[in-house]
């Protein structure tokens, strides 16, 4: 899906609100190795659509001095996006391995719920099958609702569930070309490695 596509689906006089669940996205985009570029995206949308709101989840481990995804979420704050945050919890698994647990869905389900009344269209980038029943309750409102995943990567992202009960439903690789950050040359990326914005994906 190129850009003029994109008109397809998003109407200009739609009341539009963007639901952004930055670790399943974050996932997404590395299933496909390309980096999003949150800027292109606000763009995009805010050309095509009366976009209300733009909102990113994600989860933040509190014990460290450095996140990982900090400047990403530092960018997001200052450059036209929500930020909704909460503490990851790290635990070990039955094996012994480091895990860190953080999904945002009650947050994004409540917040969808809660804006819907003031939406024609909900955006909503992940593939969790989770969403499915927040995504019916949302329709039967009366807001059109879309998700953005991919079904191109091995797993595909995207649960079968979702995908059949959104209105409409947008690969990231129909994405790629206008929402992906350019790559870089190897040599450039190594001299430049604090410009990216953390392990979720660039912002710039």
């Amino acid at each position: 899906m190129t850009a003029h596509l994109l008109d397809q689906i998003l109407y200009p006089e739609d009341r539009t609100a963007l639901f952004i669940d930055g670790a399943n996205l974050y996932s997404a985009a590395r299933a496909l190795q390309f980096d999003m570029d949150y800027k292109k995206l606000l763009t995009e949308f805010r050309d095509r659509t009366r976009l209300i709101r733009a909102v990113y989840y994600t989860a933040l481990l509190e014990d460290q001095d450095f996140s990982p995804i900090r400047p990403l979420v530092d960018w997001l704050d200052y450059n036209g996006y929500a930020l909704v945050t909460k503490a990851a919890k790290e635990y070990q698994d039955s094996a012994g391995r480091r895990r860190i647990k953080g999904d945002m869905d009650v947050e994004i389900a409540v917040d969808m719920m809660e804006l819907s009344a003031n939406l024609d269209h909900a955006v909503l980038f992940s593939g969790d099958g989770d969403f499915t029943a927040l995504v019916a309750a949302v329709q039967r409102r009366g807001v059109r609702v879309s998700v953005v995943s991919t079904v191109r990567s091995s797993p595909p992202m995207v649960s079968d569930d979702l995908r059949r009960q959104a209105d409409a439903f947008i690969d990231l690789t129909d994405l790629a070309s206008v929402i992906g950050r350019s790559p870089r040359p190897v040599s450039d990326r190594s001299r430049h490695d604090d410009d990216r914005s953390g392990e979720e994906g660039g912002g710039r």
